[in-house]
């Protein structure tokens, strides 16, 4: 009789294959990106070895998918669709932002330009969210902040970060701040 933890383990692994295949990307790619060996991918795939943590979040990196979708055998595409629809949609309505993607309700990658008055603080429409964020100043200045590190741009400035980071952009200059913010999310 399998054990739970064999059975997790199977199922991390089958999960693994899964998503390496609907991504076209073969495990001598994957062990490119993630510096861990073909063998040793294989045999987590095959359900023969345990995934430490680290291992799991460099292969969800490699694959740009969340962690947690590698545990979950029941983990559906439809549902993070969603999701990125949501958190669309939400941008979109926002007086502050205009969409520079309107094709992209469902994708991956999107882009707005982004306007903060003068001395505020951008809404709170997501202060984290699965992903990454790259933020480019057309106009004006802004501070942003990830986890407790803040980062002062000005015109001509970009910055990049992981957006699961507790993160906020504040402009503290006399005029309006002009961005184009470019998101992908998982």
């Amino acid at each position: 009789m399998m054990m739970k933890r064999e059975k997790e383990t199977q199922a991390t692994g089958e999960r693994l294959a899964e998503i390496r295949r609907k991504k076209k990307m073969s495990l001598e790619e994957l062990s490119e990106k993630t510096g861990l060996t073909v063998s040793h991918l294989t045999s987590i795939e095959e359900g023969k070895d345990f995934a430490p943590v680290g291992d799991i979040l460099k292969i969800s990196r490699a694959l740009t998918v969340n962690p947690e979708e590698l545990f979950s055998a029941d983990a559906k595409e439809e549902d993070l669709k969603k999701k990125r629809v949501a958190g669309f949609k939400k941008r979109e309505e926002s007086y502050q932002y205009t969409v520079l993607t309107p094709q992209g309700t469902d994708k991956h990658l999107r882009a707005f330009r982004v306007v903060i008055p003068a001395k505020s603080e951008h809404p709170k429409i997501s202060y984290r969210h699965e992903g990454e964020e790259f933020v480019y100043v057309l106009e004006g200045e802004v501070k942003i902040r990830v986890g407790r590190k803040s980062h002062h741009l000005k015109v001509g400035d970009a910055f990049h970060f992981d957006s699961g980071i507790s993160h906020s952009l504040v402009n503290p200059g006399g005029k309006p701040t002009v961005l184009i913010v470019t998101l992908y999310t998982p």
